[in-house]
């Protein structure tokens, strides 16, 4: 704050001289930039005429090495997982609900015994528990 103060206190003394030296630099200026002007112009066009381009050539496509994120997920493999059931579900929508009743009738028959052994199996591995 301080060095603020000093400062508006030193433009104050200096106030009127140094305004009237910067209006008659103002003043100046314009005549020196309307004799520069047709020059400026004409570089200008210069830089705005369109290039010529080259004839476009067919890019080999870089192979770019995909960074496989693994942690708290595989952002890939969850994308192909995901793709995967939807177009599973598009293709059998109608045969679905018969796909559930063949699995409820499969448990309640002689391979139940089975079935439940292999989904206790793979509930073992599993971080969830079912």
């Amino acid at each position: 704050m301080a060095a603020k103060k000093r400062k508006r206190a030193a433009k104050a003394k200096r106030g009127p001289a140094r305004k009237a030296k910067a209006s008659a630099r103002k003043a100046k200026r314009p005549a020196k930039k309307a004799a520069k002007r047709p020059a400026e112009k004409a570089k200008a066009a210069a830089k705005k005429a369109p290039a010529r381009k080259a004839p476009a050539r067919k890019a080999k496509p870089a192979a770019k090495k995909k960074k496989q994120i693994v942690g708290e997920g595989d952002y890939a493999a969850s994308r192909a997982f995901l793709k995967d059931q939807s177009g599973f579900v598009e293709k059998n929508k109608a045969a679905i609900p018969a796909m559930g009743k063949a699995a409820e009738k499969a448990l309640e028959g002689p391979e139940g015994d089975s079935l439940r052994d292999a989904e206790a199996t793979a509930a073992a591995r599993s971080r969830d528990t079912f």
